[in-house]
């Protein structure tokens, strides 16, 4: 079955080469194009596709928020980033809305079609240089800050949790991998949250990325 999926960008020849780049991989069907963020919204509702592919600046709904109420209303639909900003900021807010990748128009090209494999997958991708931006990000954040890692308050089982976690296991699955019970795997999840201050998987895989508990190329970075 092909992957089903959605455009969301505001340039109507982007979506157009997008379109003819993402069905020429064979395996991809789009189902929609929307031209702005509200757009997005109604179509996913109504196609329910596997993938959005979603840009960011976009009129009446922009797409960090546009993806969050996808998210919301669409929990089996992945929505991946293709836009021109690479701030941290940016990347950072997309994830936190529940974006699953997130790569830039000027170097996408055919790593467009691998993304929305991947994320359809169930697996996070970055390319390249949004992964260097999270790690640069990280590094300033640590020059800047004294405080211990935060990794020193995780035992071994939750750091083992952690990493399952944000390779995109269910609970199920990492009981099954660790040999408990679906109950413990829940209470060493909540706990590690907990302590890391942490509320959300995006937030999780940011902190594995940087914490090196998880390399960048799970990520396709």
């Amino acid at each position: 079955m092909k992957i089903r999926v959605l455009l969301a960008d505001d340039h109507k020849v982007l979506r157009d080469g997008l379109w003819m780049l993402l069905e020429a991989g064979g395996d991809v069907a789009v189902v929609g194009a929307a031209g702005n963020g509200r757009e997005a919204l109604r179509q996913a509702i109504q196609l329910k596709p596997d993938v959005v592919v979603m840009d960011i600046a976009m009129p009446e709904l922009n797409g960090i928020d546009a993806t969050q109420q996808i998210r919301e209303k669409c929990p089996t639909t992945r929505v991946l980033i293709l836009s021109v900003y690479s701030t941290a900021e940016h990347i950072f807010r997309a994830l936190r809305a529940g974006a699953r990748g997130y790569l830039l128009k000027d170097s996408a090209g055919d790593e467009v079609l691998e993304a929305v494999r991947t994320v359809h997958s169930g697996r996070h991708y970055f390319s390249q240089t949004i992964g260097e931006i999270m790690v640069q990000d990280y590094l300033q954040h640590r020059l800047n800050s004294q405080a211990k890692s935060p990794l020193e308050s995780l035992s071994s089982r939750e750091k083992e949790v952690l990493q399952l976690l944000v390779e995109g296991k269910s609970n199920t699955e990492i009981a099954e991998s660790l040999y408990l019970s679906v109950k413990s795997v829940e209470t060493y999840r909540s706990r590690l949250m907990q302590k890391l201050g942490i509320g959300d998987i995006p937030g999780l895989v940011k902190f594995a990325i940087q914490h090196g508990l998880t390399p960048l190329e799970k990520y396709g970075a």
